[in-house]
């Protein structure tokens, strides 16, 4: 883990809010950008898949409960999206460090040329020590251009920029062996080789009323990734300082080994229908 050098981190929802109110957590999202800023000065490339504009609309314009209707989420996304993206602006500035914003849909990725064209752009930044925030356009995203959520985006991101690892912070400790909430009998699984069949069974994890992905959605993504040639590890966000802890090699969640796939190419993945919310 201590080698590993072009690292993507996800960050979901419930991990940027607080559960009480839903509103942002500052302290926990200061952590995050201190500890991402410093593996950027040690030399290492970072991109951050950062979830929370629908989150954070639907807070702003007082919104009780997460919106279903599409038109309601993308005005949301709209007005979160510019307040989020701000308070990364400013919690980056105080350490002297550039973040940039790039903005998917699937088509993105669909077409060759855009395609090339992302991965470009993600090089240059990287190569200029920016780090890139990434997220879903979901102001104007469309059931059939949408990733379905930013566990999947992560992944493809991944794959795209061929990063050494992927780091998924969640609300959960990594994958069960059943649900922990409901069997106080459920233990961690440490460590995945391969992903089969009674693994995807075991992932029942249920999303939260903030984010959009269980841990059926982080199978998918860490299929992507280890089909691709990336380390993936599911960890819990409350303690942000996990991060450090995986980069030092500590057992941390859940890792998912890398097994490249020689005939692994991302289109085939990116034509999947869109991952069922949860």
């Amino acid at each position: 883990m201590k080698e590993k050098q072009r690292i993507v981190v996800k960050i979901g929802s419930s991990t940027l809010t607080h559960a009480e109110t839903g509103e942002l957590d500052l302290e926990r999202l200061e952590k995050l950008v201190r500890i991402l800023t410093d593996w950027s000065n040690r030399g290492k490339e970072v991109v951050l898949v950062s979830s929370g504009a629908i989150a954070v609309g639907r807070k702003t314009m007082k919104l009780e409960e997460r919106p279903k209707e599409k038109a309601v989420k993308q005005a949301c996304a709209a007005i979160g999206q510019t307040r989020l993206m701000m308070v990364y602006q400013r919690l980056f500035a105080e350490y002297n460090k550039v973040p940039a914003q790039i903005l998917m849909t699937k088509l993105t990725m669909v077409n060759d040329e855009n395609r090339r064209n992302a991965r470009a752009t993600f090089s240059e930044l990287l190569r200029m020590g920016v780090i890139p925030i990434v997220n879903e356009n979901d102001t104007v995203v469309t059931d059939e251009i949408e990733f379905g959520d930013n566990d999947t985006l992560s992944a493809i991101v991944a794959a795209l920029i061929h990063a050494d690892l992927l780091i998924l912070l969640s609300d959960i400790d990594g994958l069960y062996t059943d649900d922990p909430h409901k069997n106080p009998e459920a233990t961690l699984v440490r460590e995945v080789e391969y992903i089969t069949e009674e693994l995807e069974m075991m992932a029942k994890g249920a999303g939260s009323d903030v984010g959009t992905g269980g841990m059926a959605t982080k199978i998918a993504a860490a299929r992507i990734a280890n089909d691709a040639g990336t380390d993936m590890v599911i960890a819990n966000g409350e303690n942000i300082g996990c991060l450090r802890e995986i980069l030092s090699g500590e057992p941390v969640g859940t890792l998912f080994y890398a097994h490249k796939n020689p005939r692994f190419h991302l289109i085939d993945y990116l034509l999947k229908p869109p991952t069922e919310k949860t």
